[in-house]
């Protein structure tokens, strides 16, 4: 039997990085991302059944609505993975849709380990061709960002983004983000200001392809993180809607780089349910437009 040759993944060009793709996108359908987070109590007000079928029609129709309307979706990986084999099955489903209407697939999967670990799983969600081909990922650098060298490598080859967590909208995190460095290059800082310091020495202008996670409810000057530094970064905001952040509040929140900030909202739309999902996209793209034109 003759064995199949492999095919290596195509390696894009510097002018289509994720950077560069995702600035594109906010200039032209803007900043708005989309959260599919197929919640069990999202799938009965939807009708639909808490398996891997209810997920995956869940996830196809939150991409249908979003097509065309936002530019950037971003699936949370844990709903569909509790269902297995299947739920990845979906997932897989999911993404392919996304990525074939147009839009910008952020993987929300928040992995994070080291060495040939981490590589194995940037391997997973960035290499072209993957059954779980997204264009970026969320990661923990709970490691050290040093401990990223392989993802980074990955992304960089092949046109994909990280978003490495920062800052995190949520309350629990405030004790070890902003616990204090005692040794290394980021001495007298903050973790998340770290973090923030070291994606930055890996972007490159005008917006670079290694973002971070900073929360729209946290305050950045309690982090010890200067807006300045965020000049090249991309920023995955959650936190806004449901988590009670105003988009009206994002200039202040973020200061200089709100140009840079990926608005991320999911239950405050999801729950609009099927039939309301599309006007609740249309309206927050509207209220975002408005607030980058003020």
């Amino acid at each position: 039997m003759t064995a199949t040759p492999r095919v290596e993944p195509v390696e894009p060009s510097p002018a289509s990085s994720f950077g560069a793709r995702l600035a594109d996108t906010f200039a032209t359908t803007g900043h708005l991302c989309v959260g599919i987070d197929p919640h069990e109590y999202l799938l009965g007000q939807w009708g639909l059944p808490v398996t891997a079928a209810g997920v995956e029609r869940f996830g196809l129709l939150a991409v249908e609505a979003a097509a065309g309307r936002a530019g950037i979706v971003k699936p949370q990986v844990a709903f569909f993975e509790r269902f297995g084999s299947g739920g990845f099955a979906a997932l897989e489903t999911v993404l392919a849709a996304a990525r074939e209407a147009g839009l910008l697939v952020i993987a929300d999967v928040k992995r994070g380990d080291l060495g040939t670990s981490v590589e194995a799983y940037a391997q997973a969600w960035l290499t072209p061709g993957s059954a779980l081909e997204a264009d970026a990922m969320t990661i923990s650098a709970y490691q050290g960002v040093g401990s990223l060298a392989a993802p980074h490598a990955i992304a960089e080859r092949f046109g994909k983004g990280l978003f490495v967590l920062a800052a995190t909208s949520n309350p629990e995190s405030v004790g070890i983000q902003t616990a204090v460095h005692t040794r290394g290059p980021f001495s007298g800082r903050s973790v998340a200001a770290g973090i923030v310091a070291g994606v930055r020495e890996w972007n490159s202008e005008p917006l670079g392809s290694i973002g971070v996670v900073i929360g729209a409810t946290v305050s950045l000057d309690d982090y010890g993180i200067d807006p300045s530094e965020l000049a090249r970064t991309p920023i995955l905001a959650p936190g806004f809607g449901h988590q009670g952040a105003a988009v009206d509040a994002l200039r202040s929140i973020y200061g200089a780089a709100s140009g840079n900030v990926v608005v991320s909202s999911s239950r405050a739309i999801l729950s609009a349910g099927p039939n309301g999902i599309a006007a609740a996209i249309d309206s927050q793209v509207q209220e975002l437009a408005e607030v980058y034109a003020a």
